[in-house]
């Protein structure tokens, strides 16, 4: 494991914790330096809302966000589990887990998951949410890797818990569901800028957020502004590079299939 680069994601959550603790950067900060510290494929990251139901709120790459939602669309799989129960769930191999989680194994295994460890976000006997770790291969996930994944979910909740303290009561209650709020505008507001742009999901979160931060924007503002138009196309790309752009673009330009003749 790179050293240096654990010791930069901490202090890079640190800082995104002063910058207007952003909520939603924050948990994606956390969900890619996961998948860059340790050996994982994807990471996803669901949180509790006011009334104790888990909603995602990050994760790695669209194939992990897709299968969290599967999850809670059916009720059924480890971060659950783990939520629940406040302790840890691992299954080493999903092909051996078909009583466990059924409908859960086999969406897991078709989206390219073989192996999947779920983290506890919890401070002594309160439980806020979990964080999945998703690897393609199967077999046992290293002790070390679970130890490190622990204490970034363990950071990421005392961080959400230290904001509370600092304001209301109730405040942890209120960020989260402000939170949930921005991640369906951002869900819109992706799908808009990558139907404008040819661009995928993936890539146009990355837009959205290379804007955010280049412009010291809380990214739920830049994709309310895509979605009701303030904020132009050009505004957007202004600052990508020139070659994301050229990928964009010839992307864009690409013929889109069409109905295909009949024989």
């Amino acid at each position: 494991m790179d050293g240096q680069l654990l010791s930069d994601t901490f202090v890079e959550l640190t800082d995104t914790m002063v910058a207007g603790f952003d909520v939603i950067d924050f948990l994606h900060v956390l969900t890619d330096r996961t998948v860059q510290l340790l050996d994982v494929s994807a990471a996803g990251l669901l949180l509790a809302d006011p009334r104790g139901e888990l909603r995602v709120v990050a994760a790695s790459s669209e194939a992990a966000r897709l299968l969290e939602l599967f999850q809670l669309q059916n009720d059924q799989g480890p971060c659950l589990d783990c939520f629940r129960a406040g302790q840890p769930v691992a299954a080493a191999d999903l092909n051996a887990e078909a009583k466990r989680w059924p409908r859960f194994a086999s969406a897991a295994q078709e989206a390219g998951f073989a192996a999947v460890q779920a983290l506890p976000m919890r401070l002594r006997d309160q439980v806020i949410g979990a964080l999945n770790l998703f690897r393609a291969t199967p077999g046992t996930f290293d002790r070390a890797d679970v130890r490190v994944g622990q204490a970034l979910a363990d950071v990421a909740t005392i961080s959400l818990l230290h904001e509370r303290s600092m304001r209301h009561s109730d405040a942890l209650n209120e960020q989260l569901q402000t939170a949930l709020h921005s991640r369906v505008v951002i869900e819109q507001a992706k799908g808009k800028l990558a139907e404008r742009l040819g661009l995928d999901m993936a890539q146009a979160f990355s837009l959205m957020r290379d804007h955010a931060r280049a412009r010291n924007l809380r990214l739920a503002d830049v994709a309310q502004s895509v979605i009701y138009g303030s904020e132009t196309v050009t505004g957007l790309t202004a600052i990508s590079s020139p070659q994301r752009l050229r990928r964009a673009e010839q992307t864009r330009q690409q013929p889109r299939p069409g109905p295909q003749p009949g024989p």
